[in-house]
């Protein structure tokens, strides 16, 4: 079942990245099984005591996969601090494109369970959030002056800042709500798939993994890519 569901996966990418060479389109929405989680080390298995296991999240991007581990995350806001540094030259938590303190005390969403539930209130486990980098981004779909474009160089949907009129229309689109206006310059942040929040994770929360470094991973188990 394990190979069927990786050689799966392989294909699906292989396509994918195909059309998106064609078309410029992007390759969100491939589901990662945990078959393939388990080749690059990260495994949502429960523990010996059938507690429930922290959900590992791993989204397809155009450059990679971007993996958030809850039970590796400390909350310490390292990556929101980097993020912004490296892209707005100064630490600014509420405009970095990866998001964690806004998850710090209950987790994405507070319910009735919060005890249970991810957060320092709750379970204590935190929650790294970041840009799906959807096929169809329905914050491009939203900008009224269209500043949100998919780059040619990363297949990232980006902010044309000297474009962005600072509306919001973008943030309040998104399902996740990762865009971000600026409130000291009125301008939108998004991530650009640039790695500084995984670079510089010090316990290994956040990992951008290359394509060039999945396949050799694949092909050391005897997978290949067309």
């Amino acid at each position: 079942m394990f190979q069927r569901e990786i050689e799966d996966f392989i294909e699906k990418v292989r396509s994918r990245r195909e059309f998106l060479k064609m078309s410029g389109k992007g390759v969100a929405g491939i589901t990662v099984a945990a078959s393939v989680l388990n080749l690059i080390g990260c495994s949502n298995t429960k523990p010996a005591d059938n507690t429930p296991a922290p959900e590992v999240k791993a989204f397809v991007t155009p450059t990679g996969l971007i993996i958030a581990e809850p039970n590796k995350c400390t909350g310490c806001q390292r990556c929101e601090m980097v993020c912004t540094v490296a892209n707005d030259g100064k630490i600014h938590p509420l405009i970095s494109r990866v998001k964690i303190s806004r998850n710090f005390n209950y987790g994405p969403e507070m319910t009735d369970n919060y005890r249970y539930e991810n957060g320092y209130y709750g379970n204590f486990l935190m929650t790294p959030e970041t840009c799906r980098q959807c096929e169809d981004a329905k914050c491009a779909a939203a900008c009224p002056v269209k500043a949100i474009s998919q780059s040619e160089a990363t297949g990232a949907w980006t902010v044309d800042k000297n474009v962005c009129v600072g509306c919001g229309a973008c943030a309040n689109a998104c399902p996740w709500h990762m865009p971000t206006i600026d409130p000291e310059i009125s301008k939108s942040t998004k991530c650009i798939l640039c790695g500084a929040c995984a670079d510089n994770c010090i316990t290994g929360a956040l990992q951008m993994v290359s394509w060039k470094k999945l396949e050799a991973m694949l092909r050391r188990k005897g997978y290949t890519f067309s």
